[in-house]
């Protein structure tokens, strides 16, 4: 009996934590970086690094859907393997994050993360 109340409470907490349709700003800037291979810089960074020639912009403005994953974090990881990919086509080895969105894309309220970013060469 304690052991059916532990599968239900489990799988409970997997429906509910699977149900998030999106992630704050900064879940979002506290967990991609730790995803992606790619070194992941701000803005200000990425001007500075221009300024002083150690930065180069290789791609702006690049838009990536992510794959839907069955929960936020599975969304992010999704989206941060594509962000590797782009920075790796591209020739570079870092990126900045512009803007990203969970997007509804049924009638159900399925959700799929589209992440909107530049990517640099960096010494």
């Amino acid at each position: 009996m304690i052991r059916q109340i532990q599968i239900v409470v489990i799988a409970i907490i997997f429906i509910l934590t699977s149900c998030a349709t999106s992630m704050t700003p900064m879940q979002v800037n506290n967990t991609l970086p730790t995803l992606t291979k790619s070194k992941y810089i701000s803005q200000a960074q990425a001007d500075e690094g221009v300024k002083n020639g150690n930065c180069k912009y290789l791609t702006k403005n690049r838009t990536y859907t992510a794959p839907m994953g069955l929960s936020t974090k599975e969304d992010l990881r999704y989206g941060a393997k594509g962000i590797d990919e782009w920075v790796k086509l591209d020739g570079g080895n870092a990126y900045i994050l512009k803007n990203y969105k969970w997007v509804t894309v049924d009638q159900y309220g399925s959700t799929q993360l589209t992440i909107d970013f530049d990517t640099l060469l960096c010494e």
